[in-house]
């Protein structure tokens, strides 16, 4: 198995955190680092996507 690079190794609390549920949740910093819209609805998009309408807000 190939672990991932320094550069690409992802940081607890930086990153993402865990939710009180047990699920990671990727943070505003880990998006933008990531360079795009996943069109998933994140909690924490930073190019403003709205599931409900299907459009980036930006």
């Amino acid at each position: 198995m190939i672990g991932q690079s320094n550069e690409n190794k992802l940081i607890e609390g930086e990153d993402f955190y865990y939710t009180p549920e047990g699920y990671k949740c990727f943070t505003e910093k880990y998006h933008l680092k990531r360079g795009y819209c996943c069109k998933s609805g994140c909690r924490h998009c930073p190019y403003g996507y709205d599931k409900k309408t299907g459009t980036i807000k930006k």
